[in-house]
C-alpha cells in the first residue's frame, strides 16, 4: 500500500453513526469527508477493503507528556507522535513539564511547530499554569494564549497548584479567553515520601502510604473555585471513588468541572506492587480494586468525561532501579484503545459510540480544539481511526514507537488493534504500521 494517494474510498466499514454502528463506505479526499454511502465506487481513489472494521473519529489525548525540549532521552515529538498515531490518535496536548518548562509563548510555539513538522498527529501544546511550575506566580497565559500555539488548557501536571489563592486567580484570568485549568491534584503535604496507594498493600510492603484524600481534598477545593469564578476547571487523572462522587456532585449543580481517567486507572490496582517493580510506580498511584470498580462506573455514566493517557516516558535507568528512587510514570499512547475495549466494551460498561464520546468528541471539547472530535460525515474533517475489536488478543510488547519501554501492560495480553489512522484524509498508519 503507498500512503500518498491523494483519496481513499473505505469500504464496508461500520461508522460510529445516530448512536449505533452502520455498514456503509467512506470517500476521503481533500482532507475531508466527502461521501458516506453504501456502494461507493471512485476509480481514482485508493481502496481500503474495512470490513470488520469500526471507524472512530481520530481519538484526541487531552494529556501526553512528549518530553522535547529537554528530556530528549526519555521521548520526542517525533517519537511520541508516532506512538499517538500508532495507537489510533490524531490529536495530542504535550504537557508543560519539559526542560525548559512550557511557560512562555516562545516554548508553546517550539512543540506546536515541531508537531507539525512530525506530522504524525496535530500537537497541542499545553502551558503552564505557574512560572517554572513553582507554584507561586502565574505564567504568561495571556501571551500564550495569543501565540501562535493558541494554548487554551494550562495545567502544571506532575506538581498541583496547591495555593488556593493562586488557583482563584488562574481561573479568573483563563475566563477571559475560555481557556480551562486542568489540575494534578494532589495535596503536597499530604503526600510528602508517598509511594503507593495508603492501604493494605502500602502496609503490607513497608512503602509510605498515598492517601485518597489529598486528592479528593484537593479536587472538591477546586469545584467549589471553579464554581465562584465560574470557570472552567478540568481534573486530570482522576484515580479515587471519592474524586468521582466528588465530580458527580459538582455536575449534579451544573458547575463547569469536567475530569478524565488514564486506561492504567481502569484496569490496574495497587496488588500490582507486591513485586516491588517500579513500572507499576505511577502518580497518582494504582488504587483498589474497589476504586477501578467506580471509575469504571464513573466513566460510563459520564460523569468522567474522557480517558486520557497521561503517556509519561522515562528512560531505563530511571524506571529499573530501587522503588522509592524510580520515576513515576507509565506509557500509554499505543495501548490505550486496547484497554479501553477491555476494562469498558469488553464489560459492556460502554458502546462504541461511548468510545468515540469519551475518547475523540468530549476530549477535543474540553481542549477546544478545533477539527477534531467531529462526527464522520459529509464536510467533515478526515481524522479518523480503523480499529479491529475482533482481533485476537495479543501479548503487549514492551518495545514500540516510543523512546521508552515504562508500560504496564508488557506481556499482557490486550484484544482488538488499530488498523488505520487518518489525519486530514492522509494515512499515518496502515495496516497497523506507520505509513
Amino acid at each position: 500500500m503507498t500512503a500518498d494517494h491523494a483519496s481513499w474510498l473505505i469500504k464496508g466499514v461500520e461508522l460510529v453513526r445516530h448512536g449505533g454502528l452502520e455498514v456503509t463506505d467512506l470517500l476521503l479526499a481533500g482532507g475531508t469527508v466527502t461521501a458516506v454511502e453504501a456502494g461507493l465506487s471512485d476509480a481514482d481513489a485508493h481502496v481500503l477493503d474495512a470490513a470488520g472494521l469500526i471507524a472512530l473519529p481520530g481519538l484526541v489525548d487531552l494529556h501526553t507528556h512528549l518530553r522535547e525540549p529537554g528530556r530528549e532521552d526519555a521521548e520526542t515529538v517525533e517519537t511520541g507522535t508516532r506512538a499517538a498515531a500508532l495507537g489510533g490518535f490524531t490529536a495530542v496536548h504535550a504537557m508543560a513539564n519539559t526542560e525548559p518548562v512550557a511557560d512562555t509563548a516562545g516554548v508553546v510555539e517550539q512543540v506546536w511547530r515541531l508537531g507539525r513538522a512530525a506530522g504524525h498527529c496535530d500537537v497541542q501544546p499545553v502551558g503552564a499554569v505557574t512560572v517554572g511550575l513553582a507554584g507561586t506566580r502565574l505564567a504568561e497565559l495571556g501571551t500564550m494564549a495569543d501565540s501562535a500555539a493558541r494554548v487554551r488548557v494550562f495545567s502544571d501536571d506532575g506538581r498541583c497548584v496547591a495555593d488556593p489563592l493562586l488557583m482563584r486567580r488562574a481561573l479568573e484570568y483563563v475566563k477571559a479567553f475560555n481557556g480551562v485549568i486542568a489540575q494534578h491534584a494532589q495535596d503536597p503535604r499530604l503526600t510528602e515520601g508517598a509511594q503507593l496507594n495508603e492501604g493494605e498493600v502500602s502496609g503490607r510492603l513497608g512503602l509510605a502510604g498515598w492517601p485518597a484524600v489529598a486528592e479528593e481534598a484537593i479536587i472538591a477545593r477546586d469545584c467549589l473555585l471553579a464554581a465562584h469564578v465560574g470557570s472552567a476547571l478540568h481534573v486530570c487523572h482522576v484515580s479515587t471513588a471519592g474524586s468521582a462522587e466528588i465530580i458527580r456532585w459538582a455536575k449534579s449543580k451544573g458547575w463547569p468541572v469536567t475530569a478524565e481517567v488514564t486506561p492504567h486507572h481502569l484496569l490496574l490496582t495497587d496488588e500490582l506492587a507486591v513485586g516491588y517493580d517500579p513500572v507499576f510506580k505511577v502518580n497518582p498511584p494504582l488504587r483498589t480494586a474497589a476504586d477501578v470498580a467506580e471509575l469504571r462506573r464513573a466513566l460510563a455514566d459520564g460523569t468522567i468525561d474522557c480517558v486520557a493517557t497521561d503517556h509519561a516516558p522515562h528512560p531505563v535507568e530511571a524506571k529499573e532501579t530501587e522503588w522509592s528512587e524510580a520515576a513515576f510514570g507509565m506509557t500509554g499512547l499505543e495501548t490505550a484503545l486496547r484497554v479501553v475495549q477491555q476494562a469498558m466494551v469488553d464489560t459492556g460498561l460502554l458502546d462504541w459510540p461511548g468510545v468515540a464520546d469519551r475518547m475523540s468528541i468530549r476530549p477535543a471539547r474540553i481542549g477546544r480544539l478545533a477539527g477534531h472530535g467531529a462526527p464522520l460525515e459529509v464536510g467533515g474533517p478526515a481524522n479518523l481511526t480503523l480499529y479491529d475489536p475482533a482481533a485476537p488478543a495479543e501479548a503487549v510488547s514492551p518495545v514500540g514507537a516510543s523512546k521508552s519501554r515504562n508500560t504496564p501492560f508488557a506481556g499482557m495480553a490486550l484484544p482488538g488493534r488499530v488498523v488505520a489512522t487518518f489525519l486530514r484524509g492522509t494515512p499515518t498508519v496502515l495496516d497497523g504500521k506507520l505509513a
